[in-house]
């Protein structure tokens, strides 16, 4: 790789369904190459596709430097390397196609692979449909459990952030009537543990305080509504008490955002997903961010989806996106400053106070 500024990670990024948004989004993020100024970018799809794109949206006077792998990457520019064979693919905005979920797919295992290998510090995974990337070596709900698998793990959090705005969800993509039977004693203490260690290590947040949600109605009412609450969630809240962490519930959900509460919180954790993810997005849409905690790698994505219905109209907003990319750079930079302080462990640094910690502020880092 061309030399590049130690201090400035690599990051790849994820076209995602070439037939949806994310192209779009991604080509207005990087126009210009001022990202190259706080990050080495690599996106993962087709010079092509993106070059069709490009030409689409008249961004004429700004060009992609194309590699053929990850040491080859300019930090100057925004490199792309073509992740399948693209001479005869072609754009068709808003279409949903066997081609572009296929293309999708090549675009993560590759990245992914890079991940793995260390040759990237952190992904950054444009939008798939959940339904066309299907294949004999993806069959999973969403981008979550793929890399989970991916990394040997049993399961990752799926982690969205705006600001102080942090909310986690017990149970991710499955349908309703699943949800029940998933929520155990083991698999809450389980997320609960994520979400700590992930506030500690991640976002720089000594002593953090988790909120935890109820999953019936007004939380129960004391059995009245189901029970839940009192079998379930209120033990494993106090073994969390009793060893010392701030963990606190069960609240009920509707209140609970309306009336403000998750300000007083660095985390919330929703047992499934629109309980989690319908306010989290009505309070941060366009800024939000997914983040896969539990990982060994950082990856974020923004958190909107392939949004067929406005593709390839100009009309796409890459606000999220850009949030993603800066949490992903923060993450990135803070778990490697916390690597060389174990390495130099008799060597005193001060660690950076939560409010210096740029990953504390959501990734709203801007470059100059």
């Amino acid at each position: 790789m061309n030399e590049q500024h130690s201090d400035k990670p690599v990051i790849g990024i994820t076209i995602g369904d070439y037939n949806g948004i994310g192209p779009e989004v991604i080509l207005k993020a990087f126009e210009g190459n001022q990202l190259a100024k706080l990050c080495t970018p690599i996106i993962y799809g087709s010079l092509r596709v993106l070059n069709q794109y490009r030409n689409l949206f008249e961004m004429k006077d700004w060009a992609l430097h194309g590699i053929q792998k990850a040491e080859q990457a300019n930090h100057k520019l925004t490199n792309v390397i073509t992740c399948w064979h693209d001479h005869q693919t072609e754009i068709q905005p808003g279409k949903i196609t066997a081609e572009a979920g296929q293309g999708s797919f090549a675009s993560l295992k590759r990245a992914v692979e890079d991940l793995k290998e260390g040759k990237i510090q952190a992904l950054v995974t444009g939008p798939i449909n959940k339904d066309n990337i299907q294949n004999e070596d993806f069959k999973f709900p969403g981008h979550t459990e793929f890399l989970a698998e991916s990394f040997g793990k049993d399961d990752a959090l799926m982690f969205m952030v705006a600001g102080d705005l942090r909310v986690g969800v017990l149970t991710g993509h499955m349908p309703l009537q699943n949800v029940r039977e998933h929520i155990t004693a083991e698999k809450l203490s389980a997320k609960i543990e994520q979400i700590l260690q992930s506030l500690k290590g991640d976002f720089g947040i000594k002593k953090p305080k988790l909120a935890v949600l109820g999953l019936n109605p007004h939380a129960g009412e004391n059995g009245l509504l189901g029970t839940e609450e009192i079998e379930i969630i209120q033990p494993v809240i106090k073994q969390f008490k009793e060893r010392g962490n701030l963990v606190v519930g069960p609240f009920p959900a509707d209140g609970f955002f309306a009336a403000g509460t998750y300000r007083q919180y660095d985390a919330v954790l929703a047992m499934y997903h629109d309980q989690g993810l319908i306010p989290f997005k009505t309070l941060a849409f366009n800024e939000g961010v997914n983040f896969t905690a539990g990982l060994p790698a950082v990856r974020t994505s923004p958190d909107h989806g392939t949004a067929y219905n406005i593709a390839g109209k100009n009309l796409a907003e890459p606000g999220s996106l850009l949030q993603a990319l800066y949490l992903a750079c923060d993450v990135s930079r803070f778990r490697i400053f916390n690597a060389e302080m174990d390495k130099n462990a008799l060597i005193s640094k001060p660690q950076p106070s939560e409010s210096q910690h740029p990953a504390k502020s959501g990734g709203k880092q801007r470059f100059n």
